[in-house]
């Protein structure tokens, strides 16, 4: 289902956006969004060397994975807002949950995995674009962070955001400085083992502008499979 030139072109974006921020051994990964697609997309995503998967919805699924082959390496991200209720299910379909926007969902996943003695990887969404309808941290909620980070079933691997809606790329671009700007705040506070590595930063709209801010994570759907129904 991907279109091996689309993903071509893709990969050029990312190299030439990579050079123009300069920063030394940037990486980025991208995760293939598969919400409402069928199987054969992550399928597809696997046979083209993408092996982060992002699903929005535990119902979806858990429709959908228990119908996939074996695919080696494959992660599974959780990338929508996870709910209280859902958070044992998530646990157990997801190898990464990037959408913990509260102390509390943090706190009942690192209980839930504390029950299993299990840690899993996790980031940290944050509301850079202070819009009410996004979950997130706020941006002054350092100190709700850094406890979060402390969890010892959470693996923390960074912070994840969603660039404001608009056709203004000032604005847009903000939002991802900011993101940038607490990640390195919050690195002066810890100790190197619980240093943060990662941004996830960009959609399919804007991952150019996310990557030039220092996005190590793309979360690409129409980009790579066309529009959804």
């Amino acid at each position: 289902m991907i279109n091996s030139i689309s993903l071509l072109r893709i990969k050029e974006k990312i190299y030439n956006s990579i050079l123009v921020n300069n920063i030394p051994n940037h990486t980025v990964e991208i995760i293939a969004v598969t919400k409402t697609f069928p199987k054969e997309a992550i399928i597809s995503a696997f046979k083209e060397k993408i092996l982060n998967i992002g699903e929005n919805k535990i119902q979806e699924a858990e429709f959908k994975f228990p119908k996939l082959p074996d695919l080696p390496k494959l992660k599974k991200r959780l990338i929508g807002h996870l709910q209280s209720n859902k958070v044992n299910k998530a646990v157990n379909l997801f190898d990464a949950i990037d959408t913990i926007d509260s102390k509390k969902i943090a706190k009942k996943l690192n209980n839930s995995l504390n029950r299993i003695n299990q840690k899993k990887e996790v980031m940290l969404q944050v509301n850079t674009s202070g819009d009410d309808a996004k979950y997130g941290f706020d941006m002054i909620d350092e100190e709700k962070l850094l406890e979060v980070i402390s969890y010892k079933q959470l693996v923390v691997k960074g912070l994840m955001t969603i660039g404001e809606f608009t056709s203004d790329e000032t604005k847009t671009r903000k939002t991802f400085v900011m993101l940038r700007q607490l990640k390195d705040k919050l690195n002066g506070q810890l100790q190197n083992e619980k240093k943060l590595t990662d941004l996830s930063m960009g959609m399919s709209s804007d991952y150019d502008i996310a990557i030039e801010e220092g996005s190590t994570q793309i979360r690409l759907g129409t980009a790579l499979f066309g529009s959804r129904k």
